[in-house]
């Protein structure tokens, strides 16, 4: 709604600044002012100044200022249609009168609101009854939590072909109000409109009002034709405009959260059950220009976390483009791309929130994304091919529609060509210096592993310079290994010997049990074991294998207990199996729980070298990745080198 200049000049009018502010802030008479503690820092010294005759406030510890409006707006986290209102309903004055017509689109858009609302109890009690039975399997499959079902109004949508048209007949709502809203499928071949959802899990479509105004469904069905399907475009539901979660994640940004944009339903509740309340995602589409300015609304710089298969890879590239001509000043975006073949969820549940802090941490900015794009699709063993990049990269850099940013990028574009294209070029006099533009393990043939990315280091030609020594070719092991591809996805066989053996040998508990409490466990399903091994043994004096794996399976964790035990694969692992000697396995358990100990420590080492070798590809932070990584693989097969081990189960004893 537009508002004219008359009516908000009566709102200030009516509503001095400091009778707004001081609603939020404790306000103190100072001369012709009022002063107060800052409400956006804390501070012990007033620096939040509140000035009736200039209609403004001024917080000098932050540097914000504004009138009425701007106040609402930013401790609200609301937009300036919204401001007015609140405004004017504090101020007792009603909102100015539309046109018939607007006034009756306005009240159209409100039974619409009504109708969503219906429906979306509906859904909810459905998923709570008999019938929704099968829809709480799949949610407990995802691991989606009843507690995190309330949360975003999940729903189920039956099979039958007219059970919601019904309920809401039976609410007295019109069948084409339910047209309108996009809840019935109609059309002139169909005699009977019928429900749109059916057999479907639901998850309701907020505004940023908190509206509810479409509905998302998951096909239960195996042959379902469309896995997901999105309510139509309707008055209420724009999905170019719009984006789940959109609501809560702005209240979330604006008390000092970060921006997440990922793939879908799942994935953003995902990110929010991994402690990211400011993740939201596209509806049913591409990143579109609209929701792109919507996000830096939000949010000055925006993570844009898509999955790391190929389609992610392309999303990741067409956001990228749709955002360079927009840039402006302080506006931008972040890439961060999860491991190949997983999406948010997956990761979640099979690494844990640290996988996904992982993920966030190694995400890059934009020129450096498009940098790689540009690099990995080259080749540059002639002159003409290193001719075709730089006229690639100079147009890219022209589409950018603001001139400051344009310099700016061509600055850091004209930089990266140079040090590729002349690498032996020295910088400050401190010598010769390796391109470090490079994304290893983030984008093409890198994140393969292959072997394209490291040889752009090579001088023209793919030559090097004199008396320079090659980087090392990275080997298959390292170029897989959590610093190079991703993130601590799997079960740690390690994590599973120490599990396995506590499960096999109970008694191990008796001394144990706050040794085994708290380890730092890197896998989300071993740490759940873990918990309910610890729970079963308290209060019990002689605990049995087989109650231990009772309470596993009772807690419905049989298939994690069946990963642990399938990754007991090896010959050195018999301490962890039963039959072995109490004598053997008691040093042998300590040895391991150490060794865990330590390799967490070098894990957390890898994550520094990872970062150093993705911000400059040089020869000593290539020489201090592969020194941890070597020291992490002389850890493995290190569980039984022990003096004189295996002796009391009757193996042949041998020493370090």
């Amino acid at each position: 709604m537009r508002f004219s200049p008359q009516f908000l000049d009566e709102l200030r009018a009516r509503l001095p600044v400091s009778e707004v502010v001081g609603r939020r802030v404790k306000l103190i008479k100072a001369g012709r002012e009022w002063k107060g503690l800052s409400p956006f820092n804390k501070e012990k010294t007033p620096s939040f100044f509140v000035n009736d005759q200039k209609q403004a406030w001024f917080d000098f510890s932050s540097g914000k200022n504004g009138s009425i409006f701007d106040f609402i707006m930013i401790t609200d986290g609301v937009g300036f249609p919204e401001a007015v209102e609140r405004l004017a309903a504090m101020a007792g004055v009603p909102l100015p009168m539309v046109s018939e017509e607007e006034e009756a689109r306005e009240e159209k858009r409100k039974t619409l609101h009504d109708v969503m609302e219906l429906a979306a109890k509906f859904f909810e009690a459905q998923l709570a009854s008999r019938v929704g039975a099968k829809a709480r399997g799949y949610l407990a499959d995802r691991a989606l939590a009843s507690t995190t079902q309330l949360k975003f109004r999940m729903g189920y949508a039956p099979g039958e072909r007219y059970a919601l048209k019904e309920h809401l007949g039976k609410e007295g709502v019109p069948v084409p109000d339910m047209i309108e809203a996009g809840l019935l499928i109609a059309g002139d071949d169909i005699p009977v409109p019928y429900d749109r959802f059916r057999d479907r899990v639901m998850f309701p479509i907020q505004d940023f009002r908190g509206r509810i105004i479409a509905f998302g469904g998951r096909a239960l069905a195996a042959d379902a034709q469309a896995k997901y399907l999105n309510s139509p475009e309707t008055p209420l539901f724009h999905k170019g405009s719009n984006l789940y979660n959109g609501f809560a994640a702005r209240s979330a940004v604006h008390d000092g959260a970060v921006l997440i944009v990922v793939e879908g339903y799942v994935d953003v509740i995902a990110m929010v059950t991994a402690g990211y309340p400011a993740a939201v995602a596209p509806l049913g589409t591409a990143l579109t220009e609209e929701q792109l300015g919507i996000l830096w609304k939000m949010a000055d710089e925006p993570i844009l976390c898509f999955d790391g298969d190929k389609a992610g890879q392309r999303a990741a590239y067409r956001a990228a483009d749709l955002a360079l001509p927009r840039l402006r000043p302080g506006k931008s975006l972040r890439f961060a791309l999860l491991p190949e073949g997983q999406d948010p969820d997956d990761l979640f549940r099979s690494g844990g929130k640290e996988a996904i802090a992982d993920v966030l941490d190694g995400a890059r900015p934009l020129a450096a994304m498009l940098w790689a794009r540009e690099v990995e699709a080259s080749s540059l063993d002639t002159p003409e091919r290193r001719a075709a990049l730089e006229a690639k990269i100079k147009t890219l850099v022209q589409g950018i529609a603001d001139e400051s940013v344009r310099k700016y990028y061509g600055q850091d574009f004209e930089g990266r060509l140079r040090n590729l294209m002349q690498p032996n070029a020295n910088r400050d006099g401190a010598g010769p210096r390796r391109s470090g533009n490079v994304w290893p393990g983030r984008f093409g043939d890198n994140a393969r592993g292959g072997s394209q990315g490291w040889q752009r280091n090579r001088g023209p030609g793919g030559r090097l310079p004199p008396g320079r020594e090659p980087l090392a070719q990275p080997s298959a092991k390292l170029s897989s290994s959590s610093i190079v591809r991703g993130h601590r996805t799997a079960l740690p066989p390690r994590e599973a010997l120490i599990l396995m053996a506590v499960i096999n040998h109970p008694w191990l508990l008796e001394q144990n049990a706050e040794k085994l409490s708290a380890l730092e466990f890197l896998n989300a399903d071993a740490d759940q074991l873990r918990r309910v091994i610890l729970d079963a043994a308290t209060g019990e004096e002689q605990l049995e294998s087989e109650a231990i794996r009772a309470a596993v399976v009772g807690r419905g964790l049989s298939g994690v207990l069946a990963r642990v035990e399938g990754a007991i694969t090896h010959p050195s692992d018999w301490p962890a199996r039963t039959g072995a000697s109490p004598e053997d396995v008691g040093p042998w358990w300590t040895h391991v729980v150490a060794l865990h100990h330590k390799q967490r420590t070098l894990n957390r080492e890898l994550q520094d070298a990872r970062r150093a070798l993705g911000e400059e590809l040089t020869d000593a932070n290539l020489a201090r990745l592969r020194d941890v990584q070597g020291e992490l693989s002389a850890l493995d097969g290190n569980e039984a080198q022990i003096e004189g081990f295996g002796l009391f189960s009757g193996r042949p004893a041998r020493s370090v």
